[in-house]
C-alpha cells in the first residue's frame, strides 16, 4: 500500500496513511514522510501501537536524537523521551521547542499516553505561514532582526501564586541557563521557506529595550497565531504526531479541568539557525553539548 497524504487544514496538518510506523521504514517512506513534512510542518498518525522503543525508533529514521531536555528528567530507563504530563506542569504558551539552545530540535515526535475525555488539544502553527502573512514593510524589517531567546524566565505564572512543587519545576527547568541569539527569521535548510523563528522562549530583541521588544514580538507573534494557520488537534489514543520544529510554534490547551494528561516527546537533534542573510545564530550563555549534537 503507497502512502497517502491528506489535507487536514490549508495551512497546517496533514494524516498520513499506509505506513506502518511500528516496523522499520524503508529509504522511500523515509523519504516520502519527509517531504510531507516538508509542505504540511505537522503529520498526523493514526492507529500506532508504539512503545517509547518503538517511537525512538521512528524519529530515528530522521536523525539523531537528542536526550529528553537540557534540564528536565526522562522517562526512567529511557534518557531520550521526555514525559509530557500535566502533573509536572501545562505548556499553555506559544513556543518551539527548546529554542534557548543554540541548535533546537530539527523535529519533534509525540505520542498519546493517556488522553482527558474533552480538552488537552495541542495547537501547531506555521510559522512560514505567518511571515507571508507579513505586510511588506513589517516582513522587511522582520528580515533584519535577531532576538534572544532564554529559558530563565516566568513562562507561567508569577511567583506568588505558584505551589512548593511548581517553584521546585522551576527551579529544575532554569538549573542550567542558557541564552542565545536567533534570527527572527530563520531559513529552512531544505526548503529554503523563511519562517518567524520567536515564540515564548524569545524575550528581547537584539539592540532594543525589553519594552520595545515585547510589543514587536506581541506584533509579530500575533501573525504566528492567527487561525488561519493553525492545526487544533484534538487527541485520540494510538497517535503519533511529527512537526517540524524549524518552521512551527505550538501550544498545550489546558482546557481538561486537571484530568490526567500525558504524551511522550522523543526530538530530533537540528542544525544550527541560519538567518537571510546567512548569518548563524550564536551562543551567549549555556552549553548543550550534553543535550543534543549538531545536525549537519
Amino acid at each position: 500500500m503507497s502512502i497517502e497524504i491528506s489535507k487536514v487544514t490549508a495551512n497546517t496538518g496533514a494524516r498520513v496513511l499506509g505506513v506502518d510506523i511500528s516496523k522499520p521504514l524503508d529509504e522511500e517512506q523515509v523519504t516520502a514522510i519527509r517531504e510531507a513534512l516538508n509542505v504540511h510542518k505537522a503529520l498526523v498518525f493514526d492507529d500506532v501501537h508504539l512503545d517509547d522503543e518503538g517511537q525512538q525508533a521512528f524519529a530515528r529514521h530522521f536523525g539523531d536524537l537528542t536526550t529528553a531536555h537540557p534540564t528536565v528528567a526522562a522517562v526512567d530507563g529511557a534518557p531520550n523521551v521526555l514525559p509530557v504530563d500535566s502533573e509536572r506542569g501545562r505548556a499553555n504558551h506559544w513556543h518551539t521547542d527548546v529554542t534557548f539552545v543554540l541548535n533546537p530540535p530539527q523535529a519533534s515526535t509525540l505520542r498519546s499516553i493517556t488522553i482527558p475525555p474533552y480538552g488537552g488539544e495541542t495547537l501547531i502553527s506555521s510559522s512560514a505561514a505567518a511571515y507571508r502573512d507579513l505586510p511588506a514593510p513589517l516582513r522587511a524589517l522582520a528580515d533584519t532582526l535577531w532576538a534572544e531567546h532564554t529559558n530563565d524566565y516566568d513562562y507561567a505564572v508569577p511567583d506568588e501564586q505558584i505551589d512548593e512543587e511548581q517553584a521546585a519545576q522551576r527551579a529544575q527547568f532554569t538549573s542550567i541557563k542558557f541564552r542565545t541569539a536567533h534570527p527572527v527569521v530563520r531559513v529552512h535548510p531544505l526548503t529554503g521557506e523563511r519562517g518567524l523563528f520567536i515564540g515564548g522562549f524569545a524575550q528581547r530583541i537584539v539592540g532594543l529595550s525589553v519594552g520595545e521588544s515585547r510589543k514587536l514580538l506581541d506584533l509579530f507573534q500575533s501573525y504566528v497565531t492567527r487561525p488561519e494557520n493553525i492545526l487544533r488537534w484534538r487527541w485520540s489514543p494510538n497517535q503519533l504526531v511529527l512537526f517540524d520544529n524549524r518552521i512551527t510554534q505550538h501550544y498545550a490547551v489546558d482546557n481538561y479541568d486537571g484530568r490526567p494528561r500525558r504524551l511522550h516527546r522523543v526530538t530530533v537533534a537540528g542544525d544550527v539557525p541560519v538567518g537571510i542573510e546567512g548569518k548563524e545564530s550564536y551562543s551567549i550563555e549555556g552549553d548543550a553539548s550534553h543535550y543534543t549534537s549538531v545536525a549537519e
